[in-house]
């Protein structure tokens, strides 16, 4: 059966480890994930798969045991089969730091039927002027009908007013 977990927690050494340990407890097989630390929490999703006739009942209890310890966990039955199809390509996004920039550029991808894959964001001091700058990564997926000229004519419509720069382009590592 494949899983997807999500946790929060107050950031300390050791969360990666205790959810690891109920995972494994249940014969679970850790897939992908992405684990990260902002500000004071933990924050990280996790895929994994589990073998048929598993008792779910105590995996659930006992990921839901891990809140004695702080982690607050949801857990969710992943399905493949509904997994988004598309044109796997990149977006990366660089520009001073304002309100805003979020909202406008996901606001355009999701006009032009596109799918966040991964997102990524920062804001970072620039080196010589010394300003906030603000950065997004993000991998992404095209609809089918979609080109990435197309897209990238869009986005540089939009550019200019969030006064960012922008590119795109196709994600052969994806």
């Amino acid at each position: 059966m494949d899983w997807v977990l999500t946790a929060m927690s107050v950031d300390r050494s050791g969360i990666v480890e205790e959810i690891a340990a109920v995972v494994t407890k249940h014969e679970g097989n850790w897939v992908k994930s992405s684990l990260s630390r902002l500000g004071g929490q933990f924050a990280g999703i996790v895929q994994f798969t589990t073998p048929d006739g598993l008792d779910i009942a105590a995996l659930k209890s006992e990921l839901a045991d891990l809140q004695k310890n702080g982690i607050t966990i949801q857990l969710e039955v992943d399905n493949p089969q509904e997994r988004q199809s598309g044109v796997p390509a990149f977006i990366e996004l660089t520009g001073m730091d304002h309100k805003g920039i979020v909202r406008e550029i996901t606001h355009l991808l999701r006009e032009n039927g596109v799918t966040i894959e991964q997102f990524e964001t920062d804001v970072f001091t620039a080196s010589m002027a010394g300003e906030p700058m603000f950065a997004i990564e993000a991998q992404i997926l095209l609809p089918t009908g979609l080109s990435i000229d197309q897209l990238t004519r869009s986005v540089e419509g939009i550019a200019g007013d969030i006064m960012v720069d922008i590119r795109l382009q196709m994600d052969e590592a994806c």
